[in-house]
């Protein structure tokens, strides 16, 4: 590289300086390596969000023509959106508006808010009753620890009582994030009344309803004022028990009565049940915590870990704990196992190094190497990157080319020695001969890497640290052969090295004989290259191609789904009877939770969180290994086959990446729903004959039954 400026000569020139630059970097280094955030996987975008409205009374095809459609019509002047969609069941609609892949994460947060601003703008248009719509962005949030808690001997209320105040407690843990309870049943009070005591006395149940309204009624009662303070009035009469219930005396078309005399009043929980949680096939609830973005997972999890171990001293006995998803844990062992890779990666090149270059070149290159690691390491503080299974997959993958650098450094030096050049016109040398070729090879290495930093899907953003940690590695990498390599090289290079004359070995022999033959065939060699490379293409073909390979966690997902007329109960009813049979008894088995009515909580970000519905209910089982996961899977599959008719069972492992659910999808859209079942049917029928597919299911093809009563207009007016 003719240039008149020489790194390599200033740094000569400035020993101390460079050698202070060194002493500071190793020192960086060495601490961003301790305050670098520890990940399982990169954070990536969720780009769904979530609408939910409510009509109390209204039918699956009243909600769906009046509300939905009138929703998902407003959300197509979206620029960015995707495709919307939607479930909806009698009173109730849920719409999942899905963005394109290539919106970027930092449009997100401002299109969900104008989503909103959309939506809102039609709500004066919607019919009247309809309650919301509501809106959760958060659908990304992720619940790294849960925990279960049983009760023997105790109440659902007594329980829950109880985790509001551990909840409570947690909310105090530095760097917490939300934290939710996971099927605690709510309690409500019921009125059953007797209708013949209502007609003896004359009334109405609407009657009595409106006079407890009123009754229960928090209204300002007025305020005292005197000449110095003011004091406020508190009229007692609310209802706080059910025996306030019955002790109330009610007036009615001017006559006082009893509640109790009408009506038996009982304390009891929420009837249909709300959604269930069950560990290892006993009733609990749960207690999912979350942790803020961009904190240090390993320091969150000891802290979390001390204050239960407040908590759980504080609960009396009785009362279980289990830990169902402890994140940290997950994130400890597969950083300390990437990072050992990493670490045996290192030693792996600098045995090489000490073989191939001698001791004292070796050691040139074996110093290089933590300084180029040192230097990387503050990059990735100061750009956000925290160590996580893809960008600790970068650094083993740089390590193999950031020692080219150093080494060809070593080597113009070693060869300058040899040719009888002074030490410092040899250290000067690796700038003029070999910087630029370096530097150039070093871009071109970076620029492949180039798609997939300017991928912005869900999977780039999962691996766009890979670009990243290459090309700071990389390019640190030339910086410290051309400004650190001669400094360390001078001080430990002898000043002066013999010529190399001796005989060639074997290899270097027949390397000589193949390279000669090349040279002097060119043509041959050319198209022999050529042949080589359309037989890789050809062989490419038999390569499975999967872009993220198969998870290494321990967690088996079964998600069931029963036919959609299927009651909560009865779908926990058969839950209850696959883990009895299935898992209860296998010691392959480390724990289980189950989930009825609802999807699991997304405890880490790659998971694919499913609707609610009663009819759905989700186990996460962990397992004592990956052979026992994939012996429990087998055994699984072949039972979802042919042990329960009418019910979808879909065994999964983890993914790893964005989730994608079913691999292979199909959606089938029309007005007419009877022509959207026929072509789905058809379709199905054309994609069946594939013999590597599974077992095709639809998420929407029973028609629900109904009960209409028909209200004979003529005959009721003749009547009044």
């Amino acid at each position: 590289m003719n240039s008149k400026f020489n790194l390599s000569e200033w740094a000569l020139r400035h020993k101390s300086l460079v050698w202070y630059f060194m002493i500071l970097a190793t020192v960086a280094g060495v601490m961003a390596y301790f305050n670098l955030g520890r990940e399982e996987d990169p954070e990536f975008t969720i780009k769904t969000m979530l609408i939910q409205a409510q009509w109390p009374g209204a039918s699956v095809d009243e909600m769906t023509s009046q509300v939905t459609d009138r929703i998902e019509k407003k959300l197509q002047e979206l620029e960015s959106l995707d495709y919307t969609k939607s479930i909806n069941a009698p009173g109730q609609a849920t719409i999942y508006v899905n963005l394109l892949e290539n919106t970027k994460a930092a449009d997100v947060n401002p299109t969900w808010v104008k989503v909103r601003n959309m939506i809102n703008d039609i709500v004066p248009n919607l019919p009247q009753g309809v309650v919301g719509p509501f809106f959760i962005d958060s659908f990304g949030d992720v619940y790294g620890n849960i925990y279960a808690f049983t009760a023997d001997g105790l109440t659902q209320r007594q329980l829950r009582d109880y985790l509001e105040a551990a909840r409570t407690e947690i909310l105090a843990v530095p760097n917490v994030g939300k934290v939710d309870l996971i099927g605690a049943q709510d309690e409500v009070i019921y009125l059953e009344f007797s209708t013949r005591r209502m007609a003896a006395l004359g009334i109405t149940q609407q009657q009595i309803v409106e006079t407890l309204q009123n009754q229960n009624a928090v209204v300002a009662s007025g305020t005292l004022r005197t000449a110095s303070e003011s004091i406020s009035m508190r009229v007692s009469g609310q209802f706080s028990t059910e025996d306030d219930l019955r002790k109330v005396n009610l007036r009615v078309n001017d006559r006082f009565f009893r509640l109790s005399d009408v009506a038996t009043i009982t304390r009891g929980y929420v009837d249909p049940q709300q959604a269930l949680f069950r560990v290892n096939g006993e009733p609990a609830i749960g207690l999912a915590i979350g942790m803020k973005p961009g904190s240090n997972l390993l320091e969150f999890g000891e802290a979390l870990s001390e204050k239960m171990e407040k908590v759980t001293a504080s609960l009396p006995i009785g009362i279980g704990i289990h830990h169902v998803a402890d994140q940290a844990v997950v994130v400890d062992e597969a950083v300390g196992g990437f990072t050992k890779a990493l670490f045996e990666a290192i030693a792996i090149v600098l045995v090489v190094s000490f073989i191939s270059l001698g001791a004292r070149a070796g050691l040139v290159v074996a110093l290089s190497i933590p300084l180029v690691l040192a230097i990387t390491f503050v990059a990735m503080e100061y750009l956000g990157i925290s160590l996580q299974r893809i960008s600790l997959g970068a650094l083993i993958i740089a390590l193999g080319l950031l020692v080219d650098d150093a080494m060809i450094a070593i080597e113009m030096m070693v060869s300058k020695l040899e040719q009888g050049e002074p030490l410092s016109k040899a250290a000067i040398a690796v700038w003029t001969s070999t910087a630029f070729p370096m530097l150039t090879g070093t871009l071109v290495t970076v620029a492949s890497f180039i798609p997939v930093g300017l991928n912005d899907s869900a999977a780039g953003e999962f691996t766009f640290s890979l670009f990243v940690v290459i090309a700071v590695a990389l390019i640190v990498s030339w910086i410290v052969a051309v400004l650190f390599a001669p400094v360390l090289g001078v001080l430990i290079l002898p000043a002066k090295m013999e010529r190399h004359h001796e005989q060639k070995g074997r290899v270097a022999q027949m390397f000589s004989r193949i390279l000669a033959a090349c040279m002097h065939w060119p043509k041959m060699t050319v198209a022999a290259t050529f042949g080589v490379f359309l037989l890789s293409v050809y062989g490419m073909g038999f390569v499975q191609q999967q872009f993220f390979p198969a998870s290494d966690r321990p967690e088996l997902i079964v998600d069931w789904t029963g036919r959609q007329n299927s009651t909560l109960a009865q779908t926990k009813a058969d839950m209850d009877e696959f883990e009895a049979t299935y898992l209860a008894n296998d010691d392959s088995i480390e724990h289980w939770t189950s989930y009825v009515g609802q999807g699991a909580k997304r405890f880490v970000l790659s998971f694919d969180v499913q609707p609610s519905a009663p009819y759905f209910g989700q186990m996460v089982i962990v397992t004592k290994g990956i052979e026992a996961r994939e012996a429990l899977k087998e055994k699984l599959m072949a039972v979802a086959a042919d042990g329960y008719p009418g019910t979808d069972i879909l065994v999964k492992e983890m993914e790893l990446g964005p989730p994608v659910g079913r691999p292979i999808q199909y959606r089938v859209s029309g007005p007419d729903p009877e022509k959207v079942r026929e072509y789905a049917t058809g379709l199905a029928a054309v994609i069946g004959t594939e013999p590597r597919l599974g077992r095709i299911v639809f998420d929407w093809m029973e028609p629900a039954r109904t009960v209409k009563v028909d209200v004979l207009r003529k005959r009721l007016a003749g009547h009044v």
